[in-house]
This record gives C-alpha cells, structure tokens and sequence, in this order.
C-alpha cells in the first residue's frame, strides 16, 4: 500500500518496486567490494589532496552576503543579492554542487528580485546531518516550505538545477499556492526522472541502486582525489582560471561527511512519487523547462513527456550545451530566464565572478525545440478550463 503525505499529492512507490531496489542494491554492493578489493590489488590510486582552506569564491562576497537560516534542527547557508523588498527567487542547486553553481545568473536576477542562492542541506556550509532519515522526502519539503517562510514572504518563484529541480518538482506539486513560478533545469518530471537515467550518466540507475549502500558510494566518490569532481564538471577547463571552480567543488566534497548528506537524497527520493491518480498532477504554476541538448545526464523525451504534468509551460533546449547550460551558456540562459520570469526586456550584462572567468560558449542557444532542420517552441495554456498546447514549426535559424 502506498504512503501518502500531506495532501495526498506525493506517495511511495509499490513495495515491489521498493524490494527490487533493495534486491539491486545488494547485489552492486557484492560486486563493488570484490571491485575494489581489485582495484587495489593492481593499482595504486591518486592519493587524496590534503584541502583545510576554502577557495577564495567559497567565501568571496561579490555576488552577495553569506547569511544563515536555522530552521527546526537545521542551520541553511544562502547567499542573498538584490532588492531587499523585491519578489523572492529561490534558487536550488544539483548533485553534486553547492551555492556557485548560480554565479553566472546572480546579478543578472538581482535587478529585479531579491535572490536567495542556498546550500542544500548537506552540501556547502550548511548542516550536514547524517542521518538517512533526515533527508525524507517529507522532511525537506517541510523545511523548504518553513525557510520560504523565514524569508518573510507567502510565495516566490523557484530555480532548479538536477537534484534542486527535483525537489522542486516535488515542492511545486505539494504546495502550488506558495509558487510563483517555476524554472527546471537538467531534470524531468519526478514520475519520469528514475525510469529515464541514461547508461552514458555517471549517476545512472546502477549508481542509484549502488546508492542505497552505506559508507561504500561515499568512499568511492573520494577516490583518486576527487576524479569523480573531474568526470562531473568536465566543461571547466583544467586549463584556466575556471580550474578555481574545481578546486571549490573539491574542498567543498573532500571529506567522506561531504558526500553522505547529498548520497542521502539518492538514499530516499527513488522511492517517492507525484501522485497522479488523485487528479493532483496537473500543475497550474507556470513551468520554464531547459535542458542541453548535449546533456548526457538526462533522456530529452523525459523533459518532453514532463510537460504531460504541467497545463502552462515553455520547454527550451540549449544548443550545445551538457548539465551545465546556465554554467556553459549562461549569457544565452540568462536571457530565457530573463524572459520567462520578467518579461521582454533586455537583461543586464552578466556579472563576471570573482577570479576573471573567461567564459566559454558552446554555440548559440536555441529558445526552441531542434529536432534536425527543425525548431518548434512548445507552449501550453489553459483556455476556459480546457489545456491547449501551441506548437509552431519554423526553418532552423528563424
């Protein structure tokens, strides 16, 4: 029997499926120890670097002040920019990221919101309960529901990226009224999302499955100092001054503590489900999806089929870019989001971070669907309670 929360809006999946999991789980985690009984037999790994101090744009000021948040048995990290009595736009990072995973968007958002760029619980600077249970579907959206709050405000308009995205999904489904709008980046929809993981992904469904197993996924995301860091963020150059990134995301992952709240997501959430049988699934909260069409994390029908839960959205693939796009693309990102949530008026130039970042773009960005010579922008509306959706066919290029 399904568990429900709250308003009946979010279930478990079937115990079945629940027991396949676990049956998976066990079988990758016999295998992952005879793996690394191997590994260490033939082969010296790259010893792990020794990171006390946190890179200057951990902490750098720049883009806005490091504040804390404590919360019911938790304290959250966010950094704040823009209008102090402007709308509140809540931005939530992926997996595995932290807070300057926004640096590119932050100013550019700030002349018209008042931009809350947090650390997930944890990740980055705030608490990091280790605790399986602590980061139950349930709980974290009880906690983002309560921090919204604290903030002082009824609703705001929510970003995010991979893992933030998904909590999102979630968010949005549970409380509607408390979202403006809502931006996913590199994530379908929560009912698609496991059942669309791409073998090519680093977290593909063996690594969820591998997931559930304690201590073994954090031990091997600390070997080879890091490399999994490497394979991850592989659009920031070793090459350049955008190497000081890899080192943040290094320091901000060195310990084995760093790695055990964020696999705890990967622990509870494959579990959890929207509840469309309830009628429930159906949001009319306006919904931006984006993702790469070079993003080799995520199946670009799952962000299609995702608007089969939405009534009002804008789906929009960037040309070029992998899991990264408001990363790898960000002055073309920015002007979607721009867009979407402010209206048409021209952005403000992005505000370089800290550091001298040479950007890097990886071709134009497409405010349309590409499929071959084809582009079509995908817009769904309600019209006298019946959902329409709009697409126009153009020439690549017009």
């Amino acid at each position: 029997m399904a568990v429900k929360i709250e308003n009946n809006n979010i279930v478990t999946i079937s115990s079945t499926d629940a027991l396949k999991i676990h049956i998976l789980s066990f079988l990758w985690g016999v295998w992952s120890i005879l793996r690394k009984f191997m590994r260490e037999v033939l082969y010296n790994a790259n010893p792990q670097l020794k990171r006390d101090n946190p890179p200057t744009c951990l902490v750098d000021t720049t883009l806005g002040q490091h504040s804390y948040v404590k919360l019911k048995g938790v304290k959250l990290h966010y950094v704040e920019a823009g209008r102090k009595n402007g709308p509140v736009l809540l931005m939530l990072h992926g997996f595995p990221d932290c807070w300057i995973s926004w640096r590119f968007q932050i100013s550019v958002l700030a002349e018209h919101y008042r931009v809350i760029v947090l650390d997930l619980k944890g990740f980055g600077d705030s608490d990091k309960p280790e605790s399986r249970k602590c980061y139950r579907l349930d709980l974290l959206l009880s906690e983002l529901k309560e921090l919204i709050g604290a903030l002082g405000v009824e609703s705001c308009t929510i970003i995010g990226h991979d893992l933030g995205a998904l909590i999102g999904w979630f968010f949005v489904h549970m409380h509607p009224e408390m979202v403006d709008k809502f931006v996913s980046i590199s994530c379908p929809h929560p009912n698609l999302y496991w059942n669309y993981l791409p073998s090519t992904s680093i977290f593909n469904t063996n690594w969820i499955h591998y997931s559930q197993l304690p201590h073994l996924p954090e031990l091997d995301a600390l070997r080879d100092d890091l490399n999994i860091i490497n394979k991850c963020f592989q659009h920031l150059s070793v090459k350049d001054v955008s190497s000081a990134y890899l080192d943040a995301y290094k320091y901000s992952f060195s310990r084995k503590e760093d790695w055990t709240g964020p696999i705890n997501y990967y622990r509870n959430l494959p579990f959890w489900r929207v509840n469309v049988a309830e009628g429930s699934a159906n949001l009319r909260v306006p919904v931006l999806m984006m993702v790469g069409n070079r993003d080799s994390s995520v199946h670009l029908e799952s962000v299609v089929k995702s608007t089969d839960f939405v009534d009002k959205f804008s789906l929009k693939v960037i040309d070029g870019a992998g899991h990264f796009p408001h990363q790898e693309n960000p002055k073309d990102v920015n002007k979607i989001l721009f867009s979407f949530l402010v209206g048409n008026i021209t952005p403000p130039a992005t505000q370089t971070p800290s550091g001298g970042i040479v950007y890097r773009m990886f071709g134009a960005v497409s405010s349309t669907m590409k499929y071959g010579n084809q582009m079509m922008d995908v817009v769904s509306k309600r019209t006298n309670g019946i959902s329409s959706k709009a697409i126009t066919v153009g020439q690549s290029g017009t």
